[in-house]
């Protein structure tokens, strides 16, 4: 795969779906500054692959740049911590020949937000869903839910990335008969002190841990390897808290939040509570996607497909939630949401009404509220965000 694959598009403004309303800055709370949105997607019914927007600080109007074409099912998207690239799974489809994933590098021009395709490399399994990289850049970690297996590719100094350095299969299963025949690994996501990475399996009811040598590139198991969830709860996602000392896992199966205390000096859990992601009385079928902690560190918010409706929460002084309430998405199947790094606002990724939603998050609150604002975009998955101008710090 070849060449610069993203042109500003600005002719096609009338003709695509455009504006939505979002936040501003990557400061913090409060912060203005032009912020760059990449929207990874399903292809194929209108997608054509990754789509880049402009989020503007002053408005909250998000415009459409360009796209990242020719990429087939660029589902989730990483960002490195300096701005320079973009690294997306790829989930091919059935009728392909190879079987396997794949994750593709691509530069980035913080200026315009153009992606210029680098490399590709096997994700290490069948189905790559998450990846990340680790705090100084050096390192991209996927998760592959058909093959449930997770993998570490070092990433060279010009963002390629080569030849996985470690591949790990999980093992087991569990309760549910439909989705827990096997191993299915969900996520992976590096602590702060880029020490130890978890990994939420949704097909063993586990979350992995690993820790990170980076002098070898490897990932080892931790010391307990893991943490066992409720029986068929799902785990999927999860978020660190600011403060470093707790951990919030999103249960797809169960439409449940679990929070544990951390200790990043052992990376090991301890469970201190589990919520529900739903209001009460609530009958009918749903599972949980995505988990994010506010910037402030004072709010939670996952998201209901079925339901569809983002759940929010407060976080009290012992990292334990309580419920503030449920706003619908406006749409069918919020696979995920992004909220700005401003704190600002939250934006809803309907992957099966091809809408991008916009809500203000109230900063004393954090309930939301519609910001009138929709993006119209085919099958989107991932929304990640990074500054406009000079590369990230």
């Amino acid at each position: 795969m070849k060449g610069i694959i993203a042109v500003a598009e600005l002719v096609g403004l009338f003709a695509s779906p455009l504006w939505a309303a979002s936040g501003a800055g990557l400061t913090g709370p409060g912060a203005a500054r032009d912020v760059l949105v990449y929207v990874g997607t399903y292809t194929g019914k209108g997608s054509e692959g990754i789509y880049i927007y402009r989020l503007e600080s002053s408005t909250g109007a998000l415009r459409y740049v360009g796209k990242a074409a020719g990429l087939e099912n660029p589902s989730f998207l990483a960002i490195d911590p300096r701005g320079r690239c973009v690294y997306a799974v790829r989930e091919f489809s059935a009728s392909r020949d190879r079987q396997d994933g794949a994750v593709v590098a691509l530069s980035r021009d913080p200026a315009t937000g153009q992606l210029t395709v680098l490399n590709e490399q096997p994700s290490g399994g069948r189905g790559p869903c998450y990846v990340s990289t680790d705090r100084e850049g050096r390192f991209l970690l996927v998760a592959n839910y058909g093959s449930g297996s997770v993998a570490m590719l070092p990433i060279a100094g010009d963002g390629r990335l080569e030849p996985a350095a470690s591949v790990i299969q999980h093992e087991g299963s569990s309760v549910n008969p439909s989705r827990q025949k096997e191993p299915h690994a969900h996520s992976i996501t590096l602590d702060a002190a880029n020490r130890y990475a978890l990994a939420p399996d949704l097909g063993i009811d586990k979350v992995m841990i690993y820790r990170l040598d980076r002098e070898q590139g490897k990932l080892l198991p931790g010391d307990p390897p893991f943490m066992k969830c409720e029986p068929g709860a799902g785990p999927r996602h999860l978020a660190f808290h600011p403060d470093g000392k707790h951990v919030y896992v999103i249960e797809e199966l169960s439409s449940t939040i679990a929070t544990f205390a951390y200790d990043a000096a052992s990376g090991t859990l301890k469970p201190l509570q589990s919520v529900s992601t739903l209001p009460e009385g609530f009958k009918g079928d749903n599972t949980c996607a995505e988990v994010q902690v506010h910037p402030s560190g004072r709010f939670l918010y996952g998201s209901n497909r079925g339901h569809n409706s983002i759940a929010g929460f407060t976080i009290g002084d012992s990292g334990t939630l309580h419920a503030i309430g449920h706003e619908s998405t406006q749409g069918r199947n919020p696979r995920n949401f992004a909220i700005d790094p401003s704190g600002t606002f939250l934006l809803a990724a309907n992957q099966d009404s091809d809408s991008i939603v916009t809500f203000r998050i109230d900063p004393d609150t954090g309930t939301l509220s519609p910001a009138g604002q929709i993006c119209r975009v085919s099958r989107p998955v991932c929304i990640k965000m990074a500054a406009s101008g000079a590369d990230q710090k």
